[in-house]
């Protein structure tokens, strides 16, 4: 084998590795487009779970939390206490009705 294809292989066995555990870095072009909770594709709003997470993230930020988006999406102990905190507020009651259980009826 040359030198160069044993090069490439290696490098192609790396990227593998490293896009198998997220270590990959995404491009700030890449990633969605969010807006109100919403991802933007096509002009249109869709809802997404990313950009959901981020938008409550944002709220409970403004509200003195210091959680992340990152949080809020890995734990899901995270985003129910986030949503006791701040799931009353009209922008992010869709999203946290959810993930609160129903009181009341």
């Amino acid at each position: 084998m040359q030198p160069t294809a044993r090069l490439f292989g290696k490098g192609v066995l790396i990227a593998c590795v490293a896009a198998m555990f997220g270590n990959v870095a995404v491009p700030a072009s890449a990633r969605p487009v969010c807006r109100d909770g919403f991802q933007i594709v096509d002009g249109r709003k869709l809802a997404t779970p990313y950009c959901s997470d981020l938008y409550l993230a944002q709220v409970a930020r403004e509200f003195g939390s210091k959680v992340s988006a990152r949080e809020i999406r890995n734990n899901p102990s995270t985003k129910r206490e986030v949503c006791e905190f701040v799931g009353q507020d009209i922008r992010v009651k869709p999203i946290c009705d959810m993930v609160l259980p129903r009181r009341g009826f």
